[in-house]
């Protein structure tokens, strides 16, 4: 990806920049609907769904103009688009896998998010194992056996859906119970027994693909931050003024610059045609791990304001790199999570030794002969 700028893409940035700052949100978004209206706003401005071909209602833009949307966004800190799931990894794997009827009828609609997508992926006794799933799907006229991948109505009778409350104290995530719901066989993607190879195609998606849009949220709440140490006194002196506080913020917006560039790689891999494969394991355990110390030097550097769990008019909300409108505090328990969702870290070390390192596999009851 040459990262040099063109007269085509100086040009975009402007006229990005124009758009923003004349349609940016001047109010914090409150209600679903208000954040689907800023999507949908987003969307037919031709800032989302920018790298997806056209004829499945994408804008066949190139990596670097996403890149500089991202980046005109976290200038003006606008609210991101909303339907990640769906847009970041769901849709991409139909592109994929899917069939041209399921391409027709969902994908059009995920952009829009006229529909929300979610993505059920584990059980109680499987974790981060996802070969040992029981969950059975029964063919009405003959049985089978394996992992398949389907779509899925989650608002029909025989699908129960517990949220689970989290240390932030929202619910994101939930346990997903199913007694006799129904997936028509039109749904399937790929085929039978295909699911295990599908969900690999997913899980490059979400832990490469989707890198961008989260350093984006980490630029928002870095330039917070900034704001932040400029307003708050210690000593009578502004925070910022402090050299401890300003060898942080220089060891965060390092640490940022190394993850826009990872994110920039997948990304033009991705316009290559490239799939993200076992090295979007790198970018993974990369922001996770960098997302923690990230927060935490956040907390440091804030002190006392850095535990408020409400924002107040001194500070505006800072979302988590969930997407999910917060605090400082709320985005250090957050950063928790990433380290265990979409493969913890130990298992992304695993998968870098393994398929990208070449190094021997690890010694696992499973793996032994009998």
């Amino acid at each position: 990806m040459d990262l040099n700028y063109s007269p085509e893409d100086r040009e975009f940035r402007a006229s990005t920049r124009r758009w923003l700052e004349a349609n940016v949100p001047k109010q914090d978004l409150k209600t679903l609907d208000e954040r689907k209206a800023w999507h949908r706003k987003l969307y037919e401005a031709g800032y989302v769904g920018m790298l997806w071909p056209k004829e499945y209602g994408g804008w066949g833009a190139t990596p670097m103009q996403q890149a500089i949307v991202q980046d005109e966004m976290a200038r003006v800190s606008a609210p991101p688009a909303i339907n990640g799931l769906g847009i970041g990894f769901i849709g991409p794997t139909i592109i994929v896998h899917g069939t041209e009827a399921q391409k027709q009828r969902y994908l059009k609609k995920m952009l829009t998010a006229e529909e929300i997508w979610c993505q059920l992926y584990s059980e109680p006794n499987a974790g981060s194992d996802l070969a040992s799933l029981k969950t059975r799907a029964e063919d009405q006229v003959a049985k089978h056996r394996g992992i398949s991948c389907v779509l899925l109505n989650m608002r029909q009778p025989g699908v129960e859906v517990r949220p689970l409350k989290q240390i932030t104290g929202s619910s994101l995530f939930s346990e997903v119970f199913m007694t006799n719901a129904r997936a028509e066989k039109s749904d399937l993607i790929g085929n039978i027994n295909e699911g295990w190879a599908i969900a690999q195609t997913t899980l490059g998606f979400e832990r490469g693909g989707n890198a961008l849009g989260r350093v984006t949220r980490y630029v928002t709440a870095f330039n917070q931050l900034v704001k932040a140490t400029k307003e708050l006194k210690r000593g009578g002196r502004p925070l910022i003024e402090d050299p401890a506080v300003r060898a942080r913020m220089g060891r965060i917006y390092a640490d940022l610059e190394v993850q826009r560039y990872a994110a920039l790689r997948v990304l033009s891999a991705l316009q290559k045609g490239d799939a993200p494969g076992a090295a979007s394991s790198i970018t993974k355990l990369s922001y996770t791990e960098f997302e923690k110390r990230y927060y935490e030097l956040a907390l440091e550097i804030l002190g006392p304001f850095g535990q408020l769990m409400v924002a107040r008019e001194e500070f505006e909300e800072v979302d988590t790199s969930s997407g999910e409108p917060g605090t400082f505090a709320t985005a250090f328990l957050w950063s928790r999570a990433g380290t265990i969702y979409s493969g913890s870290s130990e298992i992304q070390k695993n998968i870098i030794g393994e398929r990208v390192l070449g190094l021997p596999k690890e010694v696992r009851a499973d793996r032994l002969k009998a």
